[in-house]
């Protein structure tokens, strides 16, 4: 997964995310913090490009948190089922690729979907293949407005 990260302050992750993220969790367990990853998405159309940011939001237990963050773009026209299903796989092929780190090292992981329960909401018409597919790979979905991750963390940031 070669993909440029960033912190919130802009400065860049050099290492690859993997690597970048193993050494977190070290860190994090050297000072005694117990921690929970959420990874989510969200985009914004602007003219003729849609943006995307996925974020990693570790959440450090009664202490915080931080989060890396990947900005990419895409000039393809998308029906809005077609971009909350795609802000999912992109949060999904993130998890994926973290996942057996976690594990190792015990830490909690959510995926968070932009998508709204109630379904008077347009971002609705996507609830059931997005849950469907990240409990089918296996990980905990939260959705609005549990989802934090893509609600708010990557919705600040994209």
């Amino acid at each position: 997964m070669e993909m440029e990260w960033r912190r919130l302050n802009g400065q860049k992750i050099d290492l690859p995310i993997k690597e970048a993220v193993e050494r977190t969790l070290k860190a994090e367990a050297a000072l005694g913090n117990q921690l929970k990853v959420c990874i989510g998405t969200d985009s914004q159309v602007r003219n003729e490009n849609i943006d995307f940011a996925t974020v990693i939001v570790f959440l450090r237990e009664k202490k915080g948190g931080f989060m890396y963050i990947h900005h990419f773009a895409s000039k393809k026209k998308m029906s809005l089922r077609e971009r909350m299903i795609t802000e999912v796989g992109k949060s999904v092929d993130v998890a994926y690729a973290l996942c057996e780190l976690l594990d190792k090292y015990d830490v909690a992981l959510e995926v968070h979907a932009d998508i709204n329960t109630d379904p008077y909401f347009q971002s609705n018409v996507a609830l059931r293949e997005a849950m469907g597919y990240i409990m089918g790979m296996g990980f905990v979905f939260k959705a609005k407005p549990d989802a934090f991750a893509s609600s708010n963390c990557a919705d600040k940031v994209v």
